[in-house]
C-alpha cells in the first residue's frame, strides 16, 4: 500500500515537472517567435532638439557617412545623481584632446531610457553648455532597457568609432585610447592586405572591428570588490554565457565597448535583446559575422547606485535562453 502511494506521488511529481517544462519551452518558443521581426530599424525619424534655439536637428543614421571621429553613447536610466560627475569628466577629457589635436572631433549621445527623475534636465544642461553638435539627447519615453538604449544611440550616431560607456563613470574615459589603439592596429593590418590587393582607400569606419573593455584582470583585487551576491551571481552567469555564446570574451558585461562604424552597423541592426544580456548577443553576432573581437583591460571601480540586483538574474537567464532558442532554431534571422 505504501509502495503504491509513493509511486503515485512520484508519478504526480513527474507529471508536474513535465507540465512545467512543457509550459516553459512553449513560452520560450512563443517569445522567440514574437520577437522574430522585432529588430526592425525602420522607425519613425528621430529628432534632436536644440535647447538653445529650440530648433529640431535631424537625427543621423548609422547608414550615413561618418561626420565625427568619435561618438560616445551613454545610456541613462534615473541617473540624475551620477550622470553630472561622469559627464564633467568625459567632457573635460574630450575638450582637452580636441584642443591638442584639431582633427579630433566628437559627440556625446545621451540616451534617456524613460527616467522618472531629473536625468533629462541634467542632460539638457550639458547640451546647453556644450552645444547640440557636441552633446545630444535621445528620449525613449518609457523604460526599454539598457540594450535598447545602446542600440538606439548606436543607430543614430555620427562617429567613425562608437564607444558605449556607463553613466556612472566606473571606467575612466581616457581608457578609450587603449581600445582605440588596438582597433587601429588591427585596421592597419587590413589596410596592408587591401593595399597589397590594389585597394588604396582606407577609413577606419569601413573595417568591422569590436573592442571589449575588460575587468577580468581585476578579479581578486580590492579595486574590483563587489557585494558577495554579485560575485556569486556573476560566476554562475559566466558559466551560462559560456554555454550560450561560447568562449572568446571573459568579461562580456563590462559597459565599456568600442565598435567601428561598419561593425556597429552590422551588430546593432540585428540586436533583439533589450536589457542586460544584449552584451552576450553582441558577442554571438560578432562570431556570426566573423568580426574581430579584442578584449582589453581597463580600469574600473564600483560606484554606489548599481542597477544590478539579484532580481535581475532571472531576467538575464530568460534572455539567454531566448537568444539561444531564437538563433539556433532560425526564428531570429540575421541581416547581412
Amino acid at each position: 500500500m505504501e509502495f503504491v502511494i509513493v509511486w503515485t506521488m512520484v508519478e504526480l511529481l513527474l507529471a508536474l515537472i513535465l507540465v512545467v517544462a512543457t509550459a516553459f519551452i512553449s513560452a520560450v518558443f512563443f517569445e522567440a517567435y514574437r520577437r522574430k521581426n522585432n529588430n526592425s530599424h525602420v522607425e519613425a525619424p528621430a529628432i534632436f532638439e536644440d535647447p538653445n534655439s529650440l530648433k529640431q536637428v535631424p537625427c543621423p543614421s548609422i547608414f550615413d557617412p561618418a561626420e565625427k571621429y568619435l561618438s560616445l553613447i551613454v545610456p541613462a536610466f534615473n541617473e540624475e545623481l551620477r550622470l553630472p560627475g561622469a559627464l564633467d569628466e568625459t567632457m573635460n577629457y574630450l575638450q582637452q584632446r580636441a584642443a591638442k589635436d584639431k582633427s579630433f572631433t566628437y559627440e556625446v549621445v545621451i540616451v534617456d531610457d524613460g527616467s522618472v527623475d531629473g536625468t533629462k534636465r541634467v542632460a539638457f544642461e550639458f547640451v546647453k553648455k556644450y552645444s547640440v553638435d557636441n552633446v545630444r539627447i535621445i528620449l525613449l519615453g518609457r523604460n526599454h532597457g539598457k540594450g535598447e538604449a545602446i542600440r538606439k544611440g548606436m543607430l543614430h550616431s555620427r562617429g567613425e568609432l562608437l564607444l558605449m560607456l556607463d553613466a556612472d563613470g566606473a571606467t575612466k574615459v581616457n581608457d578609450v585610447e587603449k581600445l582605440e589603439k588596438q582597433i587601429h592596429a588591427v585596421a592597419e593590418q587590413d589596410k596592408f592586405r587591401d593595399s597589397s590587393a590594389g585597394n588604396s582607400s582606407f577609413r577606419i569606419s569601413d573595417i568591422p572591428i569590436a573592442a571589449f573593455g575588460s575587468r577580468a584582470h581585476l578579479e581578486g583585487k580590492a579595486l574590483a570588490t563587489r557585494k558577495w551576491y554579485r560575485n556569486f551571481l556573476m560566476k554562475g552567469f559566466h558559466l551560462v554565457v559560456l554555454l550560450a555564446a561560447g568562449p572568446g570574451i571573459r568579461d562580456t558585461q563590462c559597459g565599456f565597448k568600442m565598435f567601428t562604424r561598419a561593425a556597429a552597423r552590422k551588430l546593432f541592426t540585428n540586436i533583439r535583446l533589450n536589457r542586460w544580456c544584449f552584451d552576450v548577443e553582441v558577442v554571438y553576432l560578432c562570431k556570426w559575422f566573423k568580426i574581430p573581437m579584442l578584449e582589453i583591460s581597463v580600469s574600473w571601480s564600483e560606484i554606489p547606485g548599481s542597477k544590478v540586483n539579484p532580481l535581475s538574474i532571472p531576467n538575464m537567464l530568460w534572455e539567454l535562453v531566448l537568444m539561444s532558442v531564437g538563433y539556433r532554431t532560425g526564428m531570429w534571422k540575421i541581416r547581412s
